[in-house]
């Protein structure tokens, strides 16, 4: 299933996330405010993705230092944006790799 920002974002609503990959599916547990489950399905890819979403798991939990080590990982930088921004932006590229 092909989604634009928008309607990841209008999935919000549901019950359930979309049949997208698993680290949307963390991502849309955190918008929803379950951070457990984003982090439970985050930690387990082992990839550069699986660790940029961990970094801003950690982030948002307020852990800059564990942040920090999850972005290192993932070969980025902790951005200056804020958490909305970041989220979108993390949406925005996975989705266009779904």
């Amino acid at each position: 299933m092909i989604l634009t920002l928008t309607e990841f974002k209008n999935s919000l609503n549901q019950q359930q996330p979309p049949l997208v990959a698993v680290l949307l599916q963390a991502l849309w547990h955190e918008a929803k405010g379950d951070w457990e489950q984003a982090h439970n399905l985050a930690q387990d890819v082992h990839t550069p993705d699986g660790s940029w979403i961990h970094a801003y798991l950690h982030r948002v939990e307020g852990d800059t230092s564990n942040a920090q080590y999850w972005y290192h990982r993932a070969n980025r930088k902790m951005p200056k944006v804020s958490l909305k921004e970041e989220w979108d932006e993390i949406v925005s590229e996975l989705l266009q790799r779904n």
